[in-house]
């Protein structure tokens, strides 16, 4: 298991929501400049690959050079000691310590050398996996995580991919064998500009930028007395991770159809003891860039952002069409279809109390059905209740409490807990609050927000649970706080255990799981309570314009497209319609392009109210069909039909791992399809509570305008 060092725990608490004051910057402002020659810390934390869901803290890595057994001191810390972290860190797999290799400002380092690291046959494997995953390692200077420098294909712009890589693989065009090579030299590269203000004219500077460039130097290579190569400009053969000797004595090409060929099947067999040396070494360079802003020099990292701006755009568009033609149903259904309902049905009811034959000549509903008479125009006032068909028969169960109540109440709770949650998250980042500096920010400020919007779980779940005639309310409470966050803490427990046998950065430390429980147990229940207590005795149920009779309403025969499933699919697919292109890019920030960075907030934002707005209008519009089929078991449907879209993002998740994705290994893909499911029960919990809401206010108002005797 991953451990934290007492220092790192004791920051989990102080440090919930927010980051220590180096991690976080509003732009323009917390800025940190350096005089020259003074140290600059570099900071190691983890690696991690794109074809697998395991992190791996870099100085847990067998084949890197170790911390050192004295620390020194580096721009005021101690080499090798853990950074404190904030919560959202910890369960990102960040695990950051400070390094010793030596940045002093303005000070260029041709090469020096760090260590000589021994490696024997099992390291080799572990590294040749590595290798063979495409891992890349992330250091940190100035809180910028290190990148890999590339150029746009039309060659008219340069971006940023974080982290770099820990080696490269090549295939023999001859035996066809894959030969492993480790990269053992980094050349950093710091790109800065003068210091703003008074510290400018004082001669500091600040970081703008941080570049890492690795090369494998292969043991031929001639090197000088400390270890370094004496040309780092012209390396021939890299270093293979190959015990024994991996060049053959002539000049030929690299893989010479020779039978003494090494290969790694025929010598790592020599013997158990034998050892790899490979010596690492790292050069430092600084050069000025005045073309990047302070505040702008995390722009590089956002690759394509002109691209992704264009499609967002697009996506907006798309998704204003489809939530204009189900606003203008709506409108239909609310100012014609309804609203002629309710006349005619109050001019039935008026002619009843007098005794009188009426004439039908409303206009009908959009989902009436029509007389199958002959086609008389006056009906007795008797025979007209008799045949008035659609929701309007239902004034005497349509507020009937469900079934399992109790359970629908704390899921509604949860789900505005969730719905504050991610509008505040969503409201934060569109501001520029969470940003990508702020490491473990948007987890951290999650978790805060999670925790105290129990306020708002319990109050909606006691009004609802009253609304069904509850009423033991602290039990109802208690099912709210335990429920969803218990199902979810207990699935992240289980497959928590299969990662920390992995001594993967990836498990969540004991320590945040202690940290977990208490916020849950004893800040997060009690707030629950607390609303659940105010929304039970203070503002009560919500009162029903009709009662429900004793005797419950035999259900007609469902048309195929009202029945439960079928509605729920076929409602789902139009928000997911709506957030297709939107998931096209966090899927690929999450899984596809982890060296990326997502970072349309304010795009999320736009389309997260046009998805509130398109699930409201979806649910109105599907009850409405099912209470004019006369079926008034409506509140679980409305609470799946919000929520349905959930369905179909959990197929496009299979899809897209079946299709786009490389990931390999059980556990990777156990931890892809856990993790995609708790998202999809998160967003369905979410969105069928807006659904829900929605549908109840819908039905409380149309069975308002009607007078009942």
């Amino acid at each position: 298991m991953v451990k934290l060092s007492p220092s790192g725990l004791g920051g989990l608490a102080s440090l919930l929501l927010a980051s220590s004051a180096d991690a976080f910057y509003v732009p323009g402002y917390s800025i940190k400049s350096y005089k020259s020659g003074e140290a600059i810390p570099l900071m190691v934390n983890k690696a991690y690959s794109d074809s697998t869901q395991l992190q791996y803290a870099y100085y847990d890595l067998p084949f890197v050079c170790p911390p050192p057994d004295q620390p020194k001191s580096v721009g005021g810390l101690l080499s090798g000691k853990n950074v404190p972290l904030n919560l959202g860190e910890v369960l990102r797999g960040d695990r950051i310590r400070t390094s010793d290799i030596e940045l002093i400002m303005n000070k260029e380092t041709e090469c020096k050398s760090l260590c000589t690291r021994e490696l024997n046959k099992d390291d080799l494997r572990r590294a040749k996996e590595m290798i063979h995953d495409t891992y890349v390692s992330e250091w940190i200077v100035d809180n910028l995580p290190g990148a890999t420098s590339f150029v746009s294909v039309d060659k008219t712009r340069k971006y940023y991919a974080s982290g770099f890589k820990l080696g490269y693989r090549e295939e023999s065009p001859t035996t066809g064998q894959t030969h492993y090579y480790i990269n053992n030299h980094h050349t950093i590269v710091i790109r800065y500009r003068k210091a703003p203000g008074r510290a400018g004219d004082r001669g500091e500077n600040i970081v703008v930028g941080f570049e890492v460039y690795p090369k494998s130097i292969g043991s031929d290579h001639k090197r000088d007395a400390q270890g370094c190569p004496v040309d780092l400009q012209h390396v021939e053969n890299g270093l293979e991770l190959h015990i024994g000797p991996n060049r053959t004595v002539e000049t030929a090409p690299r893989y010479a159809e020779a039978s003494s060929l090494p290969t790694e099947r025929r010598n790592e067999a020599d013997g158990d003891s034998a050892t790899l040396a490979v010596p690492y070494t790292y050069s430092v360079y600084f050069r000025e860039d005045n073309t990047i802003e302070w505040s702008h020099r995390w722009d590089l990292y956002f690759v394509n952002q002109e691209d992704g701006a264009r499609i967002h755009w697009l996506a907006i568009i798309n998704s204003l069409i489809i939530c204009g033609m189900l606003t203008a149903i709506v409108m239909v259904i609310i100012a014609r279809t309804v609203h002629s309902d309710i006349k005619g049905y109050k001019e039935t009811l008026e002619g009843k109390s007098r005794g009188k034959r009426v004439k039908k000549d409303a206009p009908a509903g959009l989902l009436d059905q029509g007389d199958e008479g002959t086609g008389a125009d006056l009906v007795d006032t008797d025979e007209a209740l008799e045949e008035a068909t659609g929701w309007k028969l239902l004034h005497s169960d349509v507020f009937r409490a469900p079934q399992h109540g109790y359970l629908l109440a704390p899921l509604v709770g949860s789900g505005m807990q969730l719905l504050f949650m991610a509008v505040g998250l969503i409201l934060l980042s569109a501001l520029g609050f969470l940003n990508p500096s702020f490491r473990g920010g948007f987890i951290s400020v999650g978790v805060g927000l999670f925790v105290f919007a129990g306020v708002f779980s319990g109050y909606f779940s006691a009004r609802v649970f009253k609304s069904f005639d509850g009423k033991n309310y602290r039990k109802n409470a208690m099912v709210t706080a335990l429920l969803f966050p218990g199902l979810m803490f207990g699935l992240v427990f289980i497959v928590n255990l299969f990662v920390w046998a992995q001594a993967s950065s990836t498990a969540i430390p004991f320590g945040s799981l202690v940290l977990i429980v208490m916020l849950w147990l004893c800040f997060q229940v009690p707030l629950v309570y607390a609303g659940a207590y105010y929304g039970f005795e203070k503002a009560g149920g919500w009162q029903h314009p009709t009662k429900a009779t004793a005797i419950p309403r035999q259900l007609p025969n469902k048309a195929w497209y009202s029945k439960s499933i079928q509605a729920v699919l076929l409602a789902g697919l139009i928000p997911f319609a709506v957030i297709f292109i939107e998931l096209l890019f966090v899927f690929q920030s999450l899984w596809q392009n982890k060296s990326g960075f997502y970072y349309m907030f304010g795009f999320l934002a736009v389309v997260s109210i046009i998805l509130i707005v398109t699930i409201a209008e979806v649910t109105v519009v599907t009850i409405y069909i099912q209470l004019c089929t006369e079926n008034y078991h409506w509140w679980w449907q409305s609470f799946f039909v919000g929520g349905g879209s959930a369905v179909w993002i959990f197929a496009y998740s299979v899809w897209y791992y079946m299709f786009k994705l490389h990931i390999t290994g059980f556990l990777s893909s156990m931890l892809f399809f856990v993790y995609t499911f708790i998202a999809c029960c998160v967003y369905g919990l979410l969105t069928g509570t807006i659904g829900f809401l929605s549908a109840y206010a819908f039905v409380r108002r149309i069975y308002s305008a009607i007078k009942v005797d």
